[in-house]
């Protein structure tokens, strides 16, 4: 990409939201857009970040079966009636934006239970059938009542939902347990180090849930984890009534071994059990031909929460002052950001387009009458996590290549510059 087609807009580092840096300087540059708040437009950059996300998650899913498919954001209200939840989304939790015209009264999809059971149904008459996992991506619509955090509390998100079928309680844990496997390995290739806990069912229902949750001071939850064992709750399971039989079920005599962290949930997976296909009335043929309920759950990501997460959690700052942040060079969008004095511009451009041909993601400063000491600031306002200057100090025989975050610079041969980064690549 060439940067004057960004249309970036110059912003002052020191009139920057310092709870939420990182989203205020893409706010500022114009990368994110606020129509009202908790409803945003996304730039170039997050969009491209949001697709190296998507990727990973499409690939971890599908290689353990899971089959992406595409459910309504606009649902009809009859089937949220046939689950008993329209009321519950529509008056009792006020959750959900609906509308109604002459053509009858709809929802804008929050999540998609319904839709998934009676997609299912309509895959799966039979027990030979089983299991199956349908996921989907796409923008979920909530009517927050107070939109904070900028990408961490939203009116509209995008969001991965999966739904599994299954014939029996057995075979649906053994479903929930494969994407719990599934969950840590994606984000075990983000780079985020998640803490899973017990939690609250809440509206969507069932006996058991599970948040993935990851330590920041931005985060608006509290939970108490072992790092040891690994079991972890979140704090408010220690005020229901059965919270014995949470604690017994994890094996916690005493939560006073559990450490506190603030955190915030990127994802969350629920054992639905037969909640939906019961009250919906929709079943499948067992071995003897007679109607069985199906054994569901249901898996959920923020695709927006974990972009915000890896852009606050990669601030850059110098001498107490915040510089911009810097991406992980396996998931930022752009590997590397060529800077030039004017009268290096034909090499420059050169090396733009010999690393466009070998398809390295690579930004090329192009602007106009602007100083090569503002052209470097603005790399790490980009994120990006490497940076190839050309002008005076530039030999014609080798680059350098400085690391954004650690100030570390390789000396490569201009005829080994390639290799240099697809190397890199290939390490990912």
């Amino acid at each position: 990409m060439k940067l004057s087609q960004l249309n970036m807009k110059k912003i002052n580092l020191e009139d920057i939201d310092s709870r939420y840096s990182g989203q205020d300087i893409l706010l500022k540059l114009g990368e994110l857009y606020q129509f009202e708040s908790g409803i945003y437009g996304y730039g170039n950059l997050w969009v491209k970040l949001e697709r190296t996300v998507e990727n990973i998650i499409i690939e971890e899913l599908d290689r353990r079966g899971c089959i992406q498919v595409e459910f309504p954001k606009l649902q009809p209200k009859k089937i949220w009636e046939q689950s008993n939840r329209w009321d519950m989304y529509t008056k009792e939790g006020d959750i959900m934006f609906t509308l109604k015209n002459n053509l009858g009264e709809y929802g804008l999809a929050p999540t998609a239970e319904e839709c998934a059971t009676l997609f299912g149904a309509n895959r799966l008459p039979s027990y030979k059938n089983l299991p199956a996992i349908y996921y989907q991506i796409g923008e979920k619509f909530r009517k927050e009542i107070r939109a904070r955090g900028y990408l961490f509390r939203p009116r509209t998100f995008v969001m991965m939902d999966a739904y599994s079928f299954d014939k029996s309680e057995e075979d649906m844990k053994k479903t929930y347990q494969l994407m719990h496997e599934a969950y840590m390995a994606i984000f075990a290739r983000l780079g985020l180090k998640i803490m899973p806990t017990i939690s609250d069912n809440g509206v969507i229902g069932g006996s058991v849930a599970e948040e993935f949750q990851v330590a920041t001071p931005l985060g608006e939850d509290e939970i108490l984890f072992d790092e040891k064992s690994g079991i972890g709750i979140n704090r408010e399971v220690l005020d229901f009534p059965n919270r014995d039989d949470y604690l017994k079920q994890l094996g916690v005599s005493d939560v006073e071994v559990l450490k506190p962290y603030t955190t915030v949930e990127l994802g969350n997976n629920f054992q639905l059990g037969t909640k939906y296909s019961t009250s919906m009335k929709l079943f499948f043929k067992d071995e003897e031909g007679k109607d069985k309920p199906y054994y569901m759950g249901c898996y959920g990501i923020g695709l927006g929460r974990i972009i915000a997460c890896l852009i606050e959690n990669h601030l850059l700052y110098e001498n107490g002052k915040l510089k911009g942040f810097a991406l992980p060079y396996s998931l930022a969008p752009y590997k590397v950001q060529i800077i030039y004095q004017t009268e290096y511009q034909a090499q420059a451009e050169a090396l733009y387009q010999q690393l466009e041909d070998y398809h390295i993601s690579v930004i090329l400063d192009d602007r106009k009458d602007l100083g090569i000491g503002n052209r470097i600031k603005d790399v790490c306002v980009l994120g990006t996590p490497k940076m190839i200057v050309i002008g005076k100090k530039f030999d014609g025989i080798h680059y350098s290549v400085e690391d954004t975050k650690t100030s570390k610079v390789d000396t490569v041969l201009v005829e080994n510059i390639v290799d240099y980064f697809k190397k890199m690549l290939n390490e990912e």
